[in-house]
């Protein structure tokens, strides 16, 4: 099969693997479609750490190809979604009922130090395949562990129904933060640096969500919630709350560093938030929330998996990224599957 491998900083690499086998307990699934997620692109710019010569990729779809003699949940030829966040169920933190926190995670996270779906065929334990709804296209099902990321970070927010409530970055995280809040009826503005990606927001989400450059969202009042789907700006985003407002950083970067004026931070009650990796519970949320949001909105481009390094380009990913080093994509799926429409 064919794989898109993390060779080193900078450098990913199309492979020729051997399908992999599987356990009693694994399901192997032919993967219809991946996403790049923002994960993948800060592990190519050496901003997240991953094992080198791992398979890339855990936003995925397909369908079961094979499944191990312990398997009963799944069956060759069902529509599944893979869960990429392993948890034990059996370590401290999973019984005091923190899966998301798992101490057994090492060599386990799909894509990051585990083969990951930027291939032909990924294996993963049966309890982290979800079957698809009917009703969900692969082209929409991509984007539930996305999805599921937003779910968890806007429950760690915990916005009221009339707050005001800044979503920074206009990536497709940031987008899928709007779009879920202006399913709700909250009062979201999305904040963004990069024009390309102001553009393609204002495109792309409905007409509920207010798009802003940085600068116009900087005169625009004081949140009281706001998720930094950067991890770049908490510094700023402190600085710019309302009495009382929440913060919560959504976008990791590993030299990611905020200084926060501790004694503004107390007096103004202003809460501070990591929320985390999500909860298997947010998963099949997920999963369940993706028959009624149109995620599919949110994919601009679909290619097939030879041409990565094309749809890295687009999310600004040297060496193959445009020199004006902006975006010309919001989710980019990579395909192994001709009924994944572009």
């Amino acid at each position: 099969m064919k794989a898109v491998v993390f060779e080193d900083v900078g450098r990913p690499g199309i492979h020729d693997r051997a399908v992999p086998s599987f356990a009693p307990d694994e399901v192997l699934v032919r993967v219809a479609a991946t996403g790049i997620c923002g994960t993948d692109r800060a592990i190519l710019l050496g901003e997240y750490p991953a094992r080198r010569g791992v398979v890339l990729g855990h936003e995925a779809v397909g369908a079961v190809a094979g499944a191990g003699a312990g398997v009963g949940s799944v069956a060759p030829g069902d529509r599944v979604v893979i869960n990429p966040t392993y948890h034990c169920d059996r370590c401290r933190l999973c019984r005091r009922g923190l899966p998301a926190h798992c101490g057994a995670k090492a060599g386990r996270e799909v894509g990051v130090d585990r083969d990951g779906t930027m291939a032909d065929y990924a294996v993963v334990p049966e309890r982290f395949v979800h079957r698809l709804p009917a009703s969900v296209s692969y082209r929409r099902g991509a984007l539930v562990e996305p999805l599921a990321c937003v779910l968890n970070n806007l429950a760690a927010a915990r916005p009221r129904w009339d707050d005001r409530v800044l979503v920074v970055g206009a990536g497709p995280i940031g987008a899928l933060c709007a779009l879920v809040l202006a399913r709700r009826g909250a009062r979201v503005t999305l904040a963004e640096r990069d024009q390309g990606r102001v553009a393609l927001a204002r495109l792309l989400l409905p007409r509920a969500v207010r798009v802003l450059t940085a600068e116009e969202a900087a005169g625009a009042g004081r949140p009281d919630v706001a998720i930094d789907t950067t991890g770049a700006l908490p510094g700023d985003v402190l600085g710019a709350m309302a009495d009382g407002g929440t913060v919560v950083v959504m976008g990791e970067k590993e030299a990611g560093v905020a200084t926060v004026p501790l004694r503004s931070l107390v007096t103004r009650g202003i809460r501070l938030v990591g929320a985390g990796p999500y909860r298997p519970a947010d998963f099949a949320l997920a999963v369940d929330l993706a028959r009624e949001l149109p995620l599919e909105d949110l994919v601009t481009h679909v290619l097939p998996l030879e041409r990565y390094a094309e749809a890295l380009a687009m999310l600004a990913v040297a060496p193959a990224a445009p020199a004006t080093g902006g975006y010309s994509a919001m989710k980019v799926l990579l395909t192994t599957d001709e009924g994944v429409a572009p």
